[in-house]
């Protein structure tokens, strides 16, 4: 079967599932912020949308990592490197990691110096939703979205004083606490969440033969917090301030025969924070303001036998100022940015700061069955100067249940400052990759019946790729060299099928290197996640189940990481309406698999615990 036949094929076999009318979530009900930066109803959105409740993220356990929940998504890839803690990178339809950008709410976050987000240090116990928009978005949010933005949404108050708790134990002796609270009163909002875990971890390396190999366990401790403070005082005017902080460690392997040894012990403290303040006021009947000021720090120092080896440190401060304008027809969006960026290192960078300036603008809007969307940006930045960008989306209502949609967007990413500045080997000629995505879409949606195909191409020129000066050499420089091809169709399904709560989706892609002909490192042709549950009174349990295709270690194809399929199984039992067990079960079936070469991967792990939650 060819590849424009099987996503065709099982098209057609999702959609003649027997549908039922009973599910939990209403899609009618459902508000989505990221993919128009204005809150807006899941069923009238021009984008490929998947949204992360509180409930499936519970689900996860607290020992899990936000990667591991975000690789059973939709379009998603994930390559670690070995113990928890590690490096974790994200592939979103095939778009390298630095193409992915996270927000917290609504500030980006990550390091300015890497060019990604530091996914393993994210904790799941103070996120509330995650809202994942897949396609070029760099029109609303500037560089680094290729490949999509993936936006987190912490904890938030409101009703009478709620406290939360939770405890729970696994394997390599891991633990995981969290307690919080949550209210609101005479609009006043308030919530404060904090939490820690800790594992034994297991080896990082499990390859003899490499250079770096240490026989021991690698273990990992992340604490964190998050908070929010908001008052209303007065109707439609609010100011309030959010916070996300995380501080942990973990050991790693490295070293070898032309460095320091092996067998030294390598650790990595890691310190992350996101934080801001807003004001959002109604200005008059039609117009809305948002201020909001932030900043977010990456903040990491490598240690050798407790020497320390390496410190670098990444702020990113933040202005927006953001106005939605009712029109006769539709809304109007513009606002104005500002972000700083500064390194601060044992490294001497050339330049260690920049600016960029931006103006953004857009409007969405339904005439009858018909929905527009647009939007333009532009940014200056003090670099390289000026880039602009830009989106249009055209929907159609078919019926009451069937609608269609296609899009046009292009994006770019700045390079990093390590690409432009990294000492004795920096290229501060370089020019922002660029990229430009069409997709078509079909949703079907019932309001408890959720069902997507969506088929996309996205185009990306001036790729910045590491090269050895000549064959052989230790001195590596960035150039823009390669240009890549993503494309590829995504078929996802939401539902309840004879009392059984379903959620599938299938990915068949072709991340190609056009100059090489060849499929990119990491990502797979094929990939996909079922999960199936369901409730018997106090009792809940889910199955999870996820496969990827073979994928490549190297540029060239020549070093296959084989295919693979999980399965995890959760349980969970309600002793009260406050008090739950549960209980999960990774890799129930303990299968090896590689994510990437000599990096181990954990076998069958268990979690299980106790938790407080008053409805």
């Amino acid at each position: 079967m060819s590849f424009k036949q099987k996503p065709l094929a099982a098209a057609l076999c999702l959609l003649a599932l027997p549908i039922s009318p009973t599910l939990a979530q209403n899609a009618e009900e459902q508000i989505v912020v990221t993919a128009t930066r204005q809150p807006q109803r899941a069923n009238e959105l021009l984008s490929d949308v998947t949204v992360i409740e509180r409930q499936e993220i519970e689900a996860a356990g607290p020992s899990a990592s936000i990667t591991d929940l975000l690789a059973r998504q939709p379009g998603i890839e994930i390559k670690t490197d070995g113990a928890p803690g590690s490096v974790a990178n994200i592939y979103l339809r095939g778009s390298n990691p630095g193409h992915t950008l996270l927000l917290v709410d609504g500030m980006r976050s990550g390091s300015a110096t890497m060019g990604g987000a530091n996914w393993s240090y994210l904790p799941l116990e103070q996120v509330e939703r995650i809202e994942i928009l897949r396609g070029a978005a760099s029109s609303l949010y500037g560089s680094d979205a290729i490949g999509g933005v993936i936006q987190i949404f912490t904890r938030k108050g409101s009703g009478p004083l709620r406290v939360n708790a939770a405890a729970g134990l696994g394997s390599h002796r891991s633990s995981a606490v969290s307690a919080g609270l949550s209210g609101s009163q005479q609009g006043l909002s308030y919530a404060l969440q904090a939490a820690s875990h800790r594992t034994r971890g297991f080896n990082s390396i499990d390859n003899p033969a490499n250079s770096s190999y240490n026989p021991d366990r690698d273990g990992h401790r992340n604490s964190s917090m998050s908070g929010s403070l908001s008052y209303a005082f007065a109707p439609d005017q609010e100011i309030g301030v959010n916070f996300l902080a995380s501080d942990g460690w973990n050991d790693y392997d490295a070293g070898g025969p032309w460095s320091t040894p092996a067998t030294a012990a390598y650790r990595q403290e890691q310190k992350n924070s996101v934080y801001s303040i807003y004001s959002r006021n109604r200005l008059g009947s039609l117009w809305t303001s948002t201020l909001r000021l932030g900043r977010s720090s990456d903040d990491s120092r490598q240690f050798e036998d407790d020497r320390e080896t390496g410190r670098i440190r990444t702020r990113q401060t933040q202005y927006q100022w953001q106005n939605d304008i009712r029109l006769p027809l539709g809304t109007a969006l513009l606002a104005l940015e500002r972000l700083e960026e500064r390194v601060s290192s044992d490294q001497a960078y050339d330049l260690d700061r920049r600016s960029i300036n931006s103006i953004l603008a857009g409007w969405n809007g339904s005439l009858g069955n018909h929905r527009l969307q647009f939007n333009l940006r532009r940014d200056d930045n003090s670099q390289f100067g000026d880039k602009n960008t830009g989106f249009v989306a055209y929907g159609y209502q078919i019926n009451d249940k069937l609608r269609a949609h296609a899009s046009y967007g292009t994006a770019f990413k700045a390079p990093t400052f390590n690409d432009l500045y990294w000492p004795g080997a920096g290229n501060p000629n370089l020019k922002p990759e660029t990229a430009k995505n069409r997709e078509i879409a079909l949703h079907y949606d019932s309001g408890t019946q959720q069902i997507s195909a969506t088929i996309y191409r996205n185009d990306v020129d001036n790729l910045i790729a590491w090269a050895p000066i000549a064959p052989g050499s230790w001195t590596w420089l960035p150039a823009n060299v390669n240009q890549a091809r993503l494309e590829g169709f995504t078929l996802a399904y939401t539902g309840n099928l004879q009392g059984f709560n379903v959620k599938a989706s299938a990915d068949f892609q072709d991340p190609r290197d056009t100059l090489l002909d060849k499929v990119l490192r990491y990502r797979s042709r094929q990939h996909g996640s079922l999960a199936v549950g369901r409730s018997h009174g106090n009792f809940d349990w889910n199955l999870e189940w996820q496969a990827h295709g073979k994928r490549y270690q190297d540029v060239n194809n020549t070093q296959k990481l084989g295919g693979y399929a999980l399965v995890n199984l959760q349980a969970g039992y309600r002793l009260d309406k406050d008090w739950s067990l549960f209980a999960r079960v990774n890799n129930l079936f303990d299968r090896e698999y590689v994510l990437n070469q000599d990096y181990a991967t954990d076998g069958a792990n268990f979690f299980l615990g106790v938790r407080y939650a008053p409805k």
